[in-house]
């Protein structure tokens, strides 16, 4: 009976978990925040050249960054999901994941979150 907590299931991740109702956008852009912040330390050991589990890190954050990504695809107002995007392109520059990273930072429409990104990332004007 003492050995039970070692069976216990792993939680499931935030990106896991079913959402109940349609997203509105402030929710979703709640929502892509959390995951962001969830993923980010998978994220940073899979940007570090000397990592252990580098590449079990790398597929957490990859788990994270595409379902940050399903959910800004949902996201109507133009602004908020730029800035939802943004969120997800430090995350993917954490991770040293600067192809994915360049495909997002197209995708933002916001000269002043374009311009924000280009300061922070300058690789990426490139």
């Amino acid at each position: 009976m003492a050995m039970r907590w070692f069976s216990k299931p792993k939680p499931k991740e935030i990106w896991e978990e079913p959402v109940a109702l349609p997203l509105g956008d402030l929710e979703a852009a709640h929502r892509i925040r959390v995951i962001c912040g969830a993923a980010a330390d998978s994220a940073a050991k899979a940007g570090a050249p000397n990592s252990k589990n580098r590449q079990d890190e790398f597929r957490r954050y990859e788990r994270g960054a595409r379902a940050a990504m399903e959910t800004a695809m949902k996201i109507g107002d133009d602004l908020l999901r730029d800035s939802a995007v943004r969120q997800i392109i430090d995350l993917s520059l954490m991770a040293d994941d600067q192809r994915t990273a360049r495909i997002l930072f197209r995708a933002i429409q916001a000269p002043s979150i374009r311009e924000d990104v280009l300061r922070d990332h300058p690789m990426l004007g490139s």
